[in-house]
């Protein structure tokens, strides 16, 4: 392993709470209420569950965007969006869609949409707020003030008697750590983590990622 790479795994290490009962209780929570704000807007548990897998398996490859954009919420939320909208378009197409779809849900959940709706962002606020504890206290608050709370990095950078770009490299480790959770997040099921299943519907939604 060559020295970037190695520094860069230290970086996520460090900040990282340790894996104990209150960060697996949290990991197991977040998947939860992800799957049930799911199961209310796909109206079925069964595709509920395919949508979670296609999105978190979407989240981790696309992780490396995480250094380029401004805000963790945005982003995850707009691969929530783009994931529904296109499994409604897939189900569409192959004429095997039994759920009754509102038009303007679908049209607002699509790529041009933009910005997605308040109850997506919120199920994917939610989600974050379970998260973040789950890192050091450090790296949680840099990602809550700078991801969430949109506050600008001078800021948070005066009011820490620290630099700016000491606050980029701490929002950088804290983004490499969230990554880990998501991963984390994936094995979760209590049933099976669906990263670590074999069974055909974890490779029919794999297969459509």
């Amino acid at each position: 392993m060559n020295q970037s790479k190695l520094s860069a795994t230290e970086g996520v290490d460090e900040a990282l709470r340790p894996m104990d009962e209150a960060v697996r209780r949290a990991l197991v929570e977040s998947h939860e209420d992800m799957m049930r704000f799911l199961v209310r807007r796909m109206r079925g548990r069964q595709e509920a569950e395919e949508v979670l897998q296609r999105f978190m398996l979407r989240a981790i490859e696309r992780a490396g965007d995480l250094r380029n954009i401004d805000s963790v919420r945005g982003w995850l939320s707009r691969i929530l969006a783009t994931t529904i909208a296109d499994f409604y378009r897939q189900a569409a197409r192959s004429g095997k869609n039994e759920t009754v779809v509102d038009p303007h849900d679908l049209a607002e959940m699509g790529e041009a949409a933009g910005v997605p709706d308040q109850e997506l962002e919120a199920a994917v606020c939610d989600c974050l707020y379970r998260l973040l504890p789950t890192l050091k206290p450090e790296y949680g608050e840099v990602i809550w003030r700078a991801d969430l709370l949109e506050e600008p990095r001078e800021s948070i950078a005066e009011s820490l008697g620290t630099s700016v770009n000491n606050i980029n490299v701490r929002l950088h480790r804290a983004r490499g750590a969230l990554r880990e959770r998501l991963l984390q997040m994936c094995r979760t099921c209590v049933i099976h983590g669906f990263l670590d299943c074999e069974c055909k519907a974890h490779e029919a939604a794999s297969a459509h990622v």
